[in-house]
């Protein structure tokens, strides 16, 4: 299983893989961060699919074409703003990488990139974030998904590092 994780530093809109994952705010409508990296790449069209879907709450996913992405599919999720841990944030951060896979999954994508969900702006603490994200793609390969490569796209070597580290201890 560990053979079908991976992580590397890079930019998510340069990745050649089925579907990337963008932390999304719930208007869909672009943002900062890797938001704004993946509507700017990605072109008016995912604007405008956006548009079309009307939001996302907080945990949930939906999914838009990647138009002028390498990706072929954009998955949208909308983490939880960090307020100190006891407002559900664990519960909403697992529940974002499972609907993801899950989306992913109903869609026959068979590689995903997913970014360090709500670790920007919205400061979720990086280790934590990182044991949820690399636990739920761990678990949903245990559990049978058609998903065949998922890769943790960071943004930088220190979240790469905690990733890394994270994937070696079995997190």
């Amino acid at each position: 299983m560990t053979g079908r994780i991976e992580v590397v530093e890079a930019d998510i809109t340069t990745l050649a893989v089925d579907a990337i994952v963008n932390a999304a705010n719930e208007s869909l409508l672009g943002g900062g961060g890797v938001d704004g990296a993946i509507h700017r790449a990605a072109g008016p069209g995912l604007l405008a699919a956006c548009r079309g879907i009307g939001g996302c709450p907080t945990g949930e996913a939906r999914i838009t074409g990647g138009y002028r992405l390498p990706a072929r599919h954009v998955i949208h999720t909308v983490g939880p703003v960090w307020r100190g841990g006891d407002a559900g944030e664990p519960d909403l951060l697992a529940a974002c990488y499972r609907n993801c896979l899950g989306l992913a999954d109903a869609n026959g994508v068979a590689t995903i990139a997913l970014p360090a969900i709500s670790t920007g702006v919205y400061g979720y603490p990086l280790a934590a974030a990182t044991r949820i994200a690399v636990g739920g793609a761990r678990d949903y390969l245990a559990a049978g998904g058609a998903v065949e490569r998922v890769v943790f796209a960071c943004f930088g070597t220190e979240a790469a590092a905690v990733y890394r580290d994270t994937l070696a201890a079995g997190g």
